[in-house]
Parts: structure tokens; C-alpha cells; sequence
């Protein structure tokens, strides 16, 4: 893993790996931008199976040449915004049927899979 110091000073070398100091004692993830190749080929993969795991996650990490925890966490992300896509699709058709969707209906309400709201990197 990585070790971050207890603070961060001014350091004319700038950042070194994925963290950047924001002032006195605050560290800030920098975000990963994916090429558009590594995406498409993120997206296949996700048509294909939601859940990408041990080897396959390892072997699809180093063809994109990113990291394992990237691509674990893109997955994540991406069920996150499958559900969330799945539900307005659902709210929509009811609409349409007149049904009236509860106050909560943009909630989730998932409970299944604690570590998909996990967003960030370590």
C-alpha cells in the first residue's frame, strides 16, 4: 500500500504516486482518467459479466495497463450507475402507466453489495 506522511510540507518535487498535498495536513486523491480505449474495452467487459474478479481481473488490469484497484474500482462504479440507470428505466415505465413511484424511488436502497459505494483508490 501506500504511506502517506502526517504532513504534507512544500515540496518543489511536487507529488509522488497518486496522492497531492492541498495545503497543511490535507491529502486528495487525484483522479484516474481512463483513454477512451481502456474504457470501451472496460465496457465490454462489463456487457459480458458485472463481477470481475481473481485472475481475470489481473489479466484484464495488465492489458489496459492499469492497475488491479483501478479496474476493481471502475467496476464498482459502474454497477453503482447500472442500478441507478436500471431504476430510472423502471420509475419510467411506470409513469407511463400511471403508477405513482414513492417519495424514496431515487434511493437504491442495496444493501447487498456494501463495497460498491466505494469510490475512491488506495
Amino acid at each position: 500500500g501506500l504511506e502517506l506522511s502526517h504532513c504534507v510540507g512544500t515540496n518543489s518535487l511536487g507529488p509522488t504516486g497518486p496522492w497531492r498535498s492541498g495545503g497543511p495536513c490535507k491529502m486528495k486523491r487525484v483522479r484516474t482518467v481512463f483513454k477512451p480505449e481502456q474504457l470501451e474495452r472496460l465496457e465490454q467487459e462489463f456487457l459480458k459479466q458485472q463481477y470481475m474478479v481473481g485472475t481475470e481481473r489481473v489479466d484484464l488490469a495488465a492489458t489496459l495497463h492499469l492497475t488491479e484497484t483501478q479496474v476493481k474500482v471502475w467496476f464498482q462504479n459502474r454497477r453503482i450507475k447500472w442500478r441507478k440507470q436500471s431504476m430510472e428505466q423502471k420509475a419510467a415505465k411506470l409513469s407511463q402507466f400511471g403508477v405513482i413511484q414513492p417519495a424514496s424511488a431515487d434511493s437504491t436502497g442495496s444493501k447487498d453489495h456494501e463495497e460498491d459505494t466505494v469510490d475512491v483508490e488506495l
